[in-house]
């Protein structure tokens, strides 16, 4: 990946334990660790932004099918802006500049299937304790500790989380 494809859309292929999967979206930076992406998750729709780990992405892709797919995305203005950079300098300052700025992220760890939802309550060395989100839009914190070093996407700003956060009551002190 270089820099000349930032703010162009392309796919990414990554892997999971279990499966391969394709992302696309804008590419809004990167680095040797994090991908940031302006997500494309279905046809001509922007759904958010979705974070990969490096270590996990095998290839990436800007062929006709991107090319096309961000004149129409283009044309509906979603074109990224500077502005939508994060700071991406460790997984522990990503966490809480979105937990901060956004109040919730949903991560996936070693399988794709599973993700959670929520924000940082506190991140103790490797470890990482959030107030978990339910899918009915309730808080917990019965949730055990993750580990960051497992953590190989993050999602924010999504139509998902934004919906729940419409619902859900504030956040557990």
């Amino acid at each position: 990946m270089t820099k000349k494809y930032i703010g162009q859309l392309i796919t990414v292929k990554f892997e999971y334990s279990n499966d391969t999967v394709e992302y696309s979206g804008y590419l809004i930076d990167f680095n040797d660790e994090w991908v940031l992406l302006k997500y494309n998750r279905v046809d001509y729709v922007i759904d958010g932004y979705i974070i990969l780990k490096n270590k996990y992405v095998t290839a990436f892709k800007r062929e006709n099918k991107e090319k096309f797919a961000q004149k129409i995305l283009d044309l509906k203005g979603n074109k990224p802006k500077k502005t939508e950079k994060i700071p991406m300098t460790d997984l522990s300052t990503i966490l809480l500049y979105l937990t901060d700025k956004f109040g919730i992220f949903q991560f996936n760890m070693k399988v794709d299937a599973t993700c959670w939802l929520g924000s940082v309550r506190k991140i103790i060395g490797s470890n990482l304790v959030i107030d978990y989100l339910t899918p009915r839009a309730t808080w917990s914190k019965k949730m055990p500790p993750y580990k960051l070093g497992n953590i190989r996407t993050i999602e924010f700003d999504t139509d998902y989380i934004n919906s729940l956060k419409l619902i859900a009551k504030k956040r557990i002190g």
